[in-house]
């Protein structure tokens, strides 16, 4: 190509390229972009309550009670793993105070215990185990602790402090550091067996206690009832709302202190982003009991949670509890490779990348902005509007009628979370005819409806105060 008519070249290609859109409010820091990558990973709630038969252990357990007699960290990892989990976030202590490495600032740990002759470390482990299988390692560290002495005294905090430093400086990189509110009450405390209640919003002095985090692990996610990166999606039950939005005020929030139906449904006109996790257990219980192994949550309820949570704009921590043993138990093996299988299936084909894509409008006309950037698969493209379309359609049409009954669709939420409402409609008998509507998108949105078979759909942005940058759209048949 000769000089001049390069020149001229770029100068057209500069005279048509788009800008992108200015973000519109609150969103996500680099690290909670890296926390929304992962969508769904494992819990693992593993201590005395396992050979105890208890939920909540009282804090005057024996050490010696904790002997997993067949402990396998790669059964537990390799089995998250094949299950879709991208990380595992373990119970390093819970409110009973049995720590699972062997912490220098109590005796109530593994290190008195029966397993491997006081010489384990399961935190060690677990965390080995996810660098091996390629998963993400998340520490939970109950603020409550039935067992020490100075529970509800100014002395605890710096214990606790001691214990955070271990967890965040001794095992690699944290991508998740969970907080929950389970705050005060009966304990052994020392043997003062007695109750002890503590404010809360101030004991902890959280603001300080985070900075321990932020210092160790710059790009681990809080999680809390108030975040500060995460917030508790307000059940237990497996499902963020309907309509879920990605923000919320931080503002009055804190672990043990919120309201759950806020949580749950998240704030649009929130001023920070925070995103909601949904955390469930596969069985009834969080600890392991045998007399649950015929109550593990089937392949299709497993399922059901996955499309109300990670299909919801949240993400998903699903509780394996390991048995007496130290594995997982075969009941819950079966159950989260059934589970497996049919998102595997569900998802293995996009039909909306054998479509032809046409939008009613593209930013600036730049191809940069097209629709063919919704079935790229990169979630950091974006089909995107000039600054005054906020309600544009795309159609898709393919050469012969498909079937489907799954559709995807997720935002560019480095662009902030945009879209309010949405719509999408088939063409039959020579018409349009809307087949499916939700609100909120964020992150991610998975919608089933009945089985739908058609040669033409229509995405609708019904509402929206400024222009939509949809990142990925999708429409798949569930087997």
């Amino acid at each position: 190509m000769k000089p001049l008519t390069l020149v001229l070249s770029m100068l057209a290609f500069a005279a048509v390229a788009a800008e992108p859109p200015q973000p519109y409010g609150p969103v996500p820091s680099e690290r909670q972009l890296r926390w929304h990558e992962l969508q769904f990973y494992g819990f693992i709630h593993f201590t005395v309550n396992t050979f105890t038969d208890r939920e909540w252990g009282l804090g005057d357990e024996a050490e010696t009670v904790f002997n997993p007699t067949a402990f396998d960290a790669d059964q537990i990892v390799r089995t998250a793993k094949e299950a879709g989990m991208r990380g595992l976030v373990l119970t390093c202590k819970h409110h009973d105070g049995f720590c699972l490495w062997p912490s220098a600032f109590t005796e109530h740990s593994v290190k008195n215990s029966s397993w491997r002759n006081g010489r384990g470390d399961m935190v060690k482990e677990i965390s080995a185990a996810c660098r091996r299988h390629g998963l993400k390692f998340g520490v939970y560290l109950s603020p409550w602790d039935r067992n020490h002495k100075d529970y509800a005294r100014p002395e605890y905090i710096a214990y606790y402090r001691n214990q955070l430093r271990e967890l965040l400086a001794n095992y690699g990189e944290v991508f998740e550091m969970w907080f929950d509110g389970a705050n005060g009450g009966d304990g052994y405390y020392g043997g003062a067996r007695e109750k002890r209640r503590i404010d809360n919003r101030t004991y902890y002095d959280w603001d300080n206690t985070w900075k321990i985090v932020r210092e160790l692990q710059p790009f681990a996610c809080m999680f809390s009832d108030g975040g500060p990166d995460v917030r508790w999606v307000g059940n237990e039950r497996g499902f963020a709302g309907e309509t879920c939005w990605e923000t919320m005020t931080r503002e009055g929030l804190m672990p043990g202190h919120a309201d759950p139906k806020l949580l749950n449904a998240g704030q649009r006109d929130g001023k920070d982003w925070l995103p909601a996790e949904v955390d469930v257990s596969i069985r009834p219980g969080w600890f392991y009991h045998a007399k649950e192994d015929a109550k593990v949550k089937t392949p299709e309820q497993l399922v059901k949670i996955y499309f109300e949570s990670v299909g919801r704009g949240a993400n998903l921590i699903l509780n394996l509890p390991p048995d007496r043993r130290g594995i997982l138990h075969e009941n819950d093996v079966q159950s989260l490779r059934g589970m497996r299988r049919i998102l595997d299936q569900t998802f293995a084909r996009n039909l909306a990348r054998g479509a032809k894509l046409t939008a009613s409008n593209v930013r600036g006309g730049d191809k940069a902005f097209g629709p063919a950037k919704l079935v790229d698969g990169k979630r950091t493209t974006c089909w995107c509007t000039d600054d005054n379309v906020a309600t544009p359609e795309l159609t898709l049409e393919w050469k012969k009628p498909v079937p489907f009954d799954v559709a995807k669709i997720a935002e560019d939420i480095r662009l902030g979370q945009r879209v309010e409402e949405f719509a999408l409609d088939q063409w039959k008998d020579g018409a349009w005819q809307e087949f499916a509507k939700a609100t909120s998108i964020g992150a991610e949105r998975l919608i089933r409806f009945a089985p739908v078979t058609t040669a033409k759909v229509r995405l609708r942005i019904t509402k929206s105060p400024v222009c939509p940058a949809i990142s990925e759209l999708g429409l798949f048949k569930q087997p």
